[in-house]
Order: structure tokens, then C-alpha cells, then sequence
């Protein structure tokens, strides 16, 4: 039984087909003619860098969809690049997202338990 799937690997989209073989001595004796991936017709969209503060101010933005497990700052915080502001737990692993610059914590956009999608702000820097 032939199956198709797509498969995207580093931003780029293949079609793939997987036969199911049997256990049999005959299939694994016989060796199968495997072409090589072929890039499908619609490609996936690149991903978005994170925004993050330039220059010490700015909004961090999430990276991922998520959920907030932890806020380690609040709003008046110094922090210094590369501080820990919040841990989004995607896909059952914790993600420390880090203070690009050094700055002051302006606003706190979320709370823990808050769900969030890919780009939305989650503390801006000033």
C-alpha cells in the first residue's frame, strides 16, 4: 500500500510516498528504486524573525505558538541582553525567551497560562 504525505523540512515543503512493506524475506531481499524528494508546487511561507528591541527599546515578540509557563520580570525591571523574560512551553518544551538588549521592562503583554500565537508582542524594552 503506497501512502502520500507532505513533509517540510527547514522551511521547504516535499511530497513524499511511503510503501508499507511486509516482514517477508522477499521484500527486504528486493531492493526498491527510490527517487529523490522533489520540492512540492506550494511552498510553506518563510518564517518571521522575532522582532526584538533595537537599539534597547522594542517589543519582543513570540517566536512560536505557545503557552506562557513562567514571567520572570515585571513592568519597571531593568534587564541586560540575554536575561531570561518568560518561559513559553510549545510543543512540551520549555522555550526561555531572552532580553535582546539591555533596557527597562515598559509593558508586560501577557500573564501565565496565557496562550499565544507566533509574532504576537509579549514585553516591550525601553
Amino acid at each position: 500500500m503506497i501512502k502520500n504525505y507532505n513533509i517540510v523540512v527547514n522551511g521547504n515543503s516535499y511530497e513524499v510516498q511511503v510503501e508499507e512493506l511486509g516482514a517477508s524475506v522477499e521484500n527486504i531481499a528486493r531492493p526498491q528504486a527510490q527517487a529523490a524528494p522533489q520540492p512540492a508546487v506550494k511552498k510553506a511561507a518563510p518564517k518571521k524573525a522575532p522582532s526584538g528591541p533595537v537599539g534597547g527599546s522594542g517589543s519582543v515578540s513570540a517566536p512560536m505558538p505557545g503557552t506562557i509557563s513562567d514571567v520572570k520580570v515585571s513592568v519597571g525591571q531593568s534587564v541586560a541582553k540575554g536575561d531570561i523574560l518568560l518561559i513559553l512551553e510549545a510543543m512540551k518544551m520549555e522555550n526561555e525567551i531572552l532580553a535582546p538588549a539591555d533596557g527597562t521592562v515598559r509593558e508586560v503583554n501577557v500573564t501565565k497560562g496565557a496562550s499565544v500565537s507566533s509574532g504576537d508582542p509579549l514585553v516591550t524594552i525601553g
